[in-house]
């Protein structure tokens, strides 16, 4: 059973005309900028599965400033990024069975090098935070992937 689902690119990304995308964004796989204005990054949100050895990952994008864009771009080989204050951003990945997610609370959380960051939800009261924060069962994480199974194939 697959465990960790992401998207490719933050969800301002498709509000760009297809046409128009190639000249308005630049984008590097782990990061994203549009117009030179709009800064995202991909992290990694994690809910831990309380009773099973893994957990359930999402690659996911949110919001980043611009100086703590540049920040993350200068420090992007240094080891000691990992001492960065974590960077407040706005969730750009709607999570599957967790309705609206997009632009919720988060913090971005340095790893070390060749690991994206680790996304932790800061959005009071939302099923999102709650599961991060106290994890789910198995049996809770089966019906997420299911789900979201569903969806990717097309089936309702």
């Amino acid at each position: 059973m697959p465990l960790c689902f992401g998207n490719e690119y933050p969800a301002y990304y498709f509000a760009i005309p297809a046409e128009e995308r190639e000249q308005r964004i630049e984008y590097g796989g782990s990061w994203c900028y549009v117009d030179e204005e709009h800064f995202f990054h991909r992290g990694r949100l994690t809910i831990p599965i309380i009773d099973y050895h893994e957990d359930l990952v999402f690659n996911v994008w949110t919001t980043i400033s611009e100086d703590n864009f540049c920040l993350r771009m200068d420090l992007w080989e240094d080891p000691e990024r990992v001492n960065q204050e974590p960077y407040f951003g706005w969730m750009q990945t709607d999570v599957p069975t967790y309705g609206k997610t997009i632009s919720l609370k988060t913090v971005a959380i340095e790893q070390e090098l060749g690991l994206i960051p680790e996304i932790k939800m800061i959005e009071e009261n939302h099923p999102l935070t709650i599961d991060q924060e106290n994890g789910i069962n198995f049996e809770k994480a089966v019906a997420i992937v299911n789900e979201i199974m569903k969806i990717q194939h097309g089936k309702s």
